[in-house]
């Protein structure tokens, strides 16, 4: 039943992705859909009131565009948390954000790794939660698809254009972010999410004492937190909390909406270069890592722990600690497998209570970077992957590689060789920092393997821009705030900047003819191919650090 449970999301998801891959494509070519007739009105008059051209831009326009974009926001987001003490939609008195936080927050949100070092219900008002957290959680969503949809243009197409940041940025919310979100919100609310501009309520518990219990706007966030991956909570318990997720149908529906986006992107992309198959190869390569992620996740926390074993504890339930009962240990480990693997970050069990295994299972999920991902991150990264192979292969068997019928050159690999570097170089040189400066070994909270650990999983999450986190981490520091903070940025930015170049290269070129000699990209013998070489190379890269931490602590139980 547990595995027939995990199955049927699964399979659901997969048959949505279809139609919202599709819809995504059309959206992003200007084709027609059917709510054309309502919002056409309404992205010309947005187009109108902010001197929006519809000229298309070359890859260093757009980028510019989309950090004058991100710039300005961030500016008031900033302050609007420093200030938030105002009485503005805060009937509970919330007081003013410190400045080490504010910093840490709003790169948090507008590099959609909605990494929270606070707790939601008593660190933010009602009106930060929907003017910057909200707010960020659209922005951040449609940047990411902008330059995915941006990075399919150049892959597919024959001039250097790669259309226009701006109207993909608008078009995204008003036709894909907003019209979805306004349906899961209703849904959220029917299931007993609150959605209330009232202060929290003061209630007298059983034992008689007084307990407040939380309210505020909680479906409008929710539902964009988990179809746009973000991931950011409204409370600080995320998606274990009963009013982030109430019900076992809103827990799978949650699972769904968060690998459904990153999903999608990628049939969008088969659309997008008229190859299909292509599409089916990539999606197929995510699927395997995702698969073999969810067995060896659920399999460690079935076992339970094996100190408790020796003892002579049952463990007929498995790992429970950290997890909610009624969603017991098969949609905790899918859970947790695919929000690390979709750079979602949204949790509905705490991680820092996973075994040893299951921690690995989501560390790795990170490290690589490319399994679904949020919003053409994972499938941006795997295409950098595949030309990665293309090229290994054509060097193994002497010919010229290709990917897409364009020629792949030193230029390209070059990029693509700086953009792999900096994942783990963030990673690795910051966790290295943390552990050679008394401020961060200060906010460990466990001694030993697992202590090296929480370190490890902060920035793997930092740089991925996942924002899930070993919450035993004392991470509320100026240290911890200011580190993962560089690194959020940099993990955005630094990888977008690179791989649009990489896409812009391409679309210059002319296209080669496919002949007996090209080597296929679209077959079984290439997914097998890119999926060991992205295991290859994660391995290689991260495996000693692996070893000091998840690895060394299973062997040491």
């Amino acid at each position: 039943m547990e595995i027939l449970q995990i199955g049927i999301i699964l399979v659901i998801f997969v048959l949505l992705c279809i139609p919202t891959g599709k819809y995504i494509y059309k959206v992003a070519e200007h084709e027609k859909t059917f709510l054309d007739p309502l919002l056409d009105k309404v992205d010309n008059f947005i187009y109108k009131i902010s001197g929006i051209t519809k000229e298309d831009m070359t890859w260093k326009q757009y980028i510019l565009a989309l950090f004058l974009c991100n710039a300005v926001p961030a500016v008031l987001a900033y302050i609007i948390l420093r200030i938030q003490f105002i009485h503005v939609l805060n009937p509970n008195h919330i007081g003013g954000m410190e400045q080490g936080l504010t910093f840490n927050t709003v790169i948090s949100f507008l590099t959609n790794t909605n990494l929270q070092d606070y707790s939601g219900e008593s660190g933010l008002s009602y009106f930060s939660q929907m003017i910057v957290i909200t707010f960020f959680m659209f922005l951040a969503a449609s940047t990411g698809l902008s330059i995915a949809l941006a990075f399919m243009r150049g892959l597919a197409g024959k001039k250097k254009t790669l259309g226009n940041f701006y109207v993909d940025y608008v078009r995204i919310i008003t036709r894909i972010l907003l019209p979805v979100c306004i349906v899961i919100s209703i849904f959220y609310i029917q299931q007993g999410v609150p959605q209330t501009l009232s202060a929290n309520k003061t209630i007298t518990t059983i034992e008689g004492k007084l307990q407040d219990i939380p309210m505020g706007p909680v479906a409008s966030l929710e539902s964009v937190k988990l179809f746009g991956t973000n991931g950011g909570g409204f409370f600080g318990a995320n998606s274990a909390h009963p009013f982030e997720n109430p019900t076992p149908l809103t827990n799978a529906f949650e699972i769904i909406s968060f690998l459904l986006f990153a999903g999608a992107t990628v049939v969008c992309f088969g659309h997008m270069i008229k190859k299909k198959k292509q599409a089916i190869s990539i999606f197929s390569a995510m699927s395997v890592l995702f698969v073999i992620g969810i067995v060896i996740c659920y399999a460690a926390e079935k076992a339970g722990n094996p100190i408790l074993g020796r003892l002579g504890l049952n463990q007929i339930m498995g790992n429970m600690e950290g997890k909610e009962v009624r969603f017991g240990i098969p949609m905790s480990a899918l859970f947790t497998t695919a929000t690390t693997a979709t750079s979602c970050g949204a949790v509905n069990n705490m991680h820092d209570s996973l075994t040893p295994i299951g921690g690995l299972v989501a560390l790795v999920n990170m490290m690589l970077n490319v399994i679904f991902g949020g919003k053409g991150v994972g499938f941006m990264n795997m295409i950098m992957y595949a030309i990665l192979t293309v090229f290994l292969c054509g060097l193994m068997v002497g010919r010229t590689p290709e990917f897409l019928s364009k020629k792949i050159e030193g230029k390209e690999i070059k990029l693509i060789a700086l953009a792999i570097i900096i994942h783990p170089f963030l990673i690795l040189m910051f966790s290295a920092l943390a552990l050679v400066v008394p401020q961060g070994i200060a906010g460990i909270s466990n001694p030993g393997f697992h202590g090296f650990t929480q370190i490890l999983y902060q920035f793997s999450s930092s740089a991925a821009n996942n924002g899930s986190g070993f919450e035993g981490l004392s991470d509320n520091t100026m240290f911890w705030n200011t580190t993962s903070g560089i690194v959020m940025f940099f993990g955005r930015y630094l990888s977008m900047v690179i791989l649009l170049a990489v896409s812009a290269s391409l679309a210059s070129k002319k296209v080669i003819p496919v002949t007996a000699g090209t080597f296929k990209t679209d077959n079984t013998v290439f997914t097998i191919t890119l999926v060991f070489i992205v295991l290859i190379i994660g391995a290689l890269t991260f495996f000693p650090a692996l070893s000091l931490g998840p690895i060394a602590e299973q062997l040491t139980l």
